[in-house]
């Protein structure tokens, strides 16, 4: 696809990029859907604090124990073809220290398999109703992606993940880069994962790369998820009434018959309610 190409890297991390684990579950759906093969992974020693990120003991089939190390690894598709889009992945736990190292290590592997285009998945906490569609960021620091894929720039200034740091180093590399990010409910933290919000990164993800993704059981998955939290919340009356309140604000947005002034106005009602911003502190959208 123009644009990004038809070699394209899809990143997420565990950690602090991944909200209702939605950026990671995208990716594991991914990868479940094809037949990926190993491309390369950094050394752990020299990126993870183990403290922080332990090491975890496993038993195999034939009963034997022994210590799987966290790593960050480069999945290569099996099956691809130049006539289509073929998804790369970069996954694993978003690392400790040296992550200028870390991702210069993994921008040179994606030069090394001819990576045309980077798709960051990311997910954040956000004042949004779990009741309609789950909303995603998607932007680029990138003139010609930003034209040819209809992105946003982000106007966001603050503390950032691993991803931007790839994302910059990619960009500097000569490969365009995007980002997607869902916005989670906060309030839904005791309902994790969230394959609502892993649905809608997947959908963006498909509409910009052009490549095919099989959802698998997440549709179902979605469903029920939603329906816990409806259950949960028709047993707390503070619970519903703050998510009407989401709705309205929502809604309100959304509508194509909505004037700025309208919205504005909206806003302000929502923003004396809340005491504060309808987007969280890490949100890249400010």
């Amino acid at each position: 696809m123009q644009g990004l190409g038809n070699r394209v890297l899809v990143i997420a991390f565990d950690g602090w990029n991944d909200a209702g684990e939605a950026a990671t579950a995208a990716a594991t759906q991914v990868q479940a859907a094809g037949h990926f093969e190993r491309a390369f992974a950094v050394d752990p020693e020299l990126y993870f604090d183990y403290q922080y990120t332990r090491p975890q003991m496993k038993t195999d089939a034939d009963g034997a124990r022994h210590l799987v190390w966290p790593e960050a690894t480069l999945w290569r598709p099996q099956d691809r073809a130049d006539d289509v889009t073929s998804l790369w992945l970069l996954t694993g736990p978003e690392p400790a220290r040296a992550w200028q190292s870390f991702a210069a290590e993994f921008v040179d592997a994606a030069l090394g398999e001819d990576i045309t285009g980077i798709v960051a998945l990311g997910s954040m906490m956000s004042d949004v109703p779990h009741t309609r569609p789950i909303s995603v960021f998607a932007g680029s620091e990138n003139d010609d992606l930003r034209t040819l894929l209809n992105l946003e720039r982000s106007t966001y200034e603050g503390p950032v993940g691993i991803l931007s740091v790839i994302a910059q180093a990619a960009e500097q590399a000569g490969i365009p880069t995007a980002a997607l990010w869902a916005s989670v409910p906060h309030y839904v933290a005791g309902h994790t994962p969230s394959p609502k919000a892993t649905l809608a990164l997947l959908d963006k993800l498909e509409e910009i790369t052009g490549a095919k993704i099989a959802r698998g059981e997440l549709p179902a998955d979605a469903l029920a998820w939603e329906a816990s939290i409806d259950a949960a919340a028709a047993d707390d009356e503070e619970m519903t009434e703050y998510i009407r309140q989401l709705e309205t604000t929502r809604d309100t947005w959304d509508s194509p018959e909505a004037s700025g002034d309208a919205i504005a106005q909206e806003f302000e009602k929502y923003l004396r309610r809340r005491g504060d911003g309808p987007r969280g502190k890490d949100d890249p959208r400010r």
